[in-house]
């Protein structure tokens, strides 16, 4: 595990600030108590740094989905322009930061990452198919960055899967930022092989051929192109399946250093698993004694095994 904390941008409301245009705050308890302990936060309120102030009116997206104006409710004052300029200026200087995450606070005409309402014209009612003014901006200029809405992160499987997302991108960046080699590329990619078949498998054999011929490249574009194919075979939801799938590789590793009661403990174990009777962390640690045990140094370097911090506790739940 990188030893540097992630650095996330998060919509200020959901640490508590009292930027609502109500003067409120959304504080989000897990996001500040729990994974805060691990991060370093970037707070950004687009309405507050764009100028319009606490409290304030509300405003809403009005007319198309895919091209909306920014309104105030009750005045009609038209912030499309201000935001639009303000988003763009934001989101560069936040590309300087070395970002590795993002939370949005969901159905926000500003932040909202999906389902955000729109209003087509006055008096009528909204669809649910729109998307935050400064997300949008965002989310064209951040294509690799792990971005959620804290709404989202309530369900377990796609909490894990952001907060994994987020620390694999961390130690990509620092693969990037210290000197990166060939060499470097072959043991990164060497480290997230279970990692990488537990979200996609055809990303894992197309990433696996670029690193073999990388000696034949140019560098910066093998490296280039194996960031995109990492981040876009980590967007891949993991299932259960697929995580058998890897346990039963990880066993396969294991097993001729077990006893037969070990073995079939093992076997059990997963089989549990499969069936939904335990979470992934009971194979996961059980595998992890074996692999510590036995001094199997190949798996023992495996990022799957401890994707992200155990205090988390995330693949608890899933």
């Amino acid at each position: 595990m990188t030893q540097t904390k992630p650095r996330i941008g998060i919509s200020s409301c959901l640490l508590g600030q009292r930027v609502r245009y109500d003067g409120g705050h959304k504080k989000d308890e897990f996001l500040t108590q729990t994974f805060g302990r691990f991060v370093e936060w970037v707070a950004v309120c687009p309405e507050v740094e764009v100028g319009m102030g606490t409290p304030r009116e509300s405003i809403r997206l009005v007319g198309s989905a895919t091209s909306p104006q920014l309104v105030g409710d009750r005045s009609g004052r038209d912030w499309t322009e201000p935001m639009q300029a303000y988003a763009k200026r934001r989101v560069g200087e936040l590309g300087t930061m070395n970002l590795a995450g993002y939370v949005l606070k969901k159905d926000s005409p500003s932040c909202g990452m999906e389902r955000v309402r729109v209003y087509p014209s006055k008096g009528k009612a909204p669809n649910r198919n729109g998307r935050g003014m400064f997300a949008q901006v965002l989310l064209d200029a951040s294509p690799l960055l792990p971005i959620e809405e804290e709404g989202r992160l309530n369900d377990p499987k796609l909490r894990d899967n952001f907060i994994e997302r987020i620390f694999a991108y961390q130690r990509w960046n620092t693969l990037l930022d210290d000197h990166p080699s060939v060499g470097k590329l072959v043991a990164f990619h060497a480290a997230h092989k279970f990692v990488l078949m537990a979200h996609s498998e055809p990303h894992l054999r197309q990433l696996g051929r670029l690193v073999a011929s990388a000696k034949g490249r140019p560098l910066r574009e093998a490296l280039e192109e194996y960031g995109h194919l990492f981040m876009e075979a980590l967007g891949v939801p993991a299932t259960v399946r697929k995580h058998v799938n890897v346990l039963t590789h990880l066993a396969g590793y294991v097993s001729k250093q077990l006893s037969p009661d070990e073995r079939a403990e093992l076997a059990e174990t997963i089989a549990d698993y499969h069936h939904g009777l335990v979470p992934l962390i009971v194979p996961i640690t059980l595998i992890r004694h074996y692999v510590k045990k036995h001094r199997i140094a190949y798996i023992q370097d495996q990022m799957y095994l401890q994707p992200h911090p155990k205090e988390l506790m995330l693949r608890n739940h899933v």
